[in-house]
């Protein structure tokens, strides 16, 4: 399951384990060390191991500073944490202009300084989520030397620049030279939303037997379990999954507003998977109290169906 800021806590990680599965390794969305070496109430709570029970957790860091890295990745060590995942990916302008996630891509030198420091210090596995450049993917190249100095556990790759954001197409040609040209093992991340994607992608690389799944798994939950030859996503492990995210964000988030925006944002992904749901979706997201949402939700789940083989398509709700 790939880092996403604001869903992927540890309340999702658990419900989506409890009812779905087939997810190897879960990543923390990015915590971010600051120089005064200090984690805040927030992230601490998500990395907790009692609310991390029987999952394989991976915590992520976004720094660009190597003795933050350090302090941090001893920190996570001392509860329990045995690898460590550099984020290089993150697209955001407020991130990228501090040259943090994807914004490092961009001082090359510097990527290398820290990764030196990094290693040198640290005696556990260390990961790192990139994409392929700032603006160019042929910036990929000069970066796929930096990683390959280094005993890297694992180099997670979304093939598009950080000038795409989301748009346009992953790039498969980089991607196809980048698993030629590692030396690490390779995970391939990005738009894999349905069953027929991850066929598609198997049968043109063959040899890649990591995948990191994001967008698709929050709008198809079961998807990790559906590639896996399991059964396809239902409404009644869907509805019973809601729930425990649901009251779990009751039960951690004072403010009803906070819960139904986190509640609301969840929707924006698994909209796709209903049927003419349209109505009922916006009944969702105009709902200003818990009976409101509570209500929408079970109007929906009980109007329309699931289809199947559907994912997640874009930011756009379906017709």
């Amino acid at each position: 399951m790939a880092p996403m800021e604001g869903i992927t806590r540890y309340i999702y990680r658990n419900a989506q384990h409890t009812h779905f599965g087939g997810v190897d390794t879960y990543f923390t969305p990015f915590l971010s060390p600051s120089q005064h070496h200090r984690f805040t109430v927030r992230e601490r709570r998500d990395v907790l191991p009692e609310h991390n029970r029987d999952m394989h957790i991976v915590p992520q860091l976004l720094t660009n500073r190597a003795e933050d890295f350090i302090w941090a990745a001893r920190e996570l060590r001392q509860l329990g944490y045995e690898e460590i995942n550099l984020n290089l990916g993150c697209p955001s302008g407020t991130v990228a202009a501090k040259y943090k996630g994807a914004g490092f891509l961009a001082k090359k030198e510097e990527l290398q300084h820290f990764l030196d420091e990094v290693f040198m210090a640290l005696d556990l596995k260390i990961s790192l989520k990139t994409r392929i450049g700032v603006e160019r993917p042929e910036e990929f190249y000069d970066l796929m030397e930096i990683y390959n100095r280094f005993p890297l556990s694992e180099l997670i790759i979304h093939p598009r620049v950080r000038t795409d954001f989301y748009r346009n197409t992953p790039n498969l040609e980089i991607f196809k030279d980048a698993v030629r040209l590692c030396k690490s093992p390779v995970c391939y991340n990005g738009d894999l939303f349905t069953s027929s994607d991850y066929r598609e992608f198997v049968q043109e690389f063959p040899s890649v037997d990591r995948l990191m799944l994001g967008r698709g798994l929050i709008a198809n939950p079961g998807l990790a379990r559906e590639m896996l030859g399991g059964p396809s996503v239902d409404a009644d492990h869907l509805f019973r999954m809601h729930q425990d995210v649901y009251m779990g964000y009751r039960s951690e988030i004072p403010e009803a507003n906070n819960v139904l925006f986190k509640m609301k944002e969840l929707w924006a992904y698994m909209a796709y998977l209903f049927e003419d749901c349209r109505k009922y979706v916006k009944r969702i997201r105009k709902a200003r109290s818990f009976t409101e949402y509570e209500d929408a939700v079970r109007e929906l789940f009980s109007s329309c169906r699931i289809m199947e083989g559907a994912g997640f398509a874009g930011r756009e709700m379906p017709a």
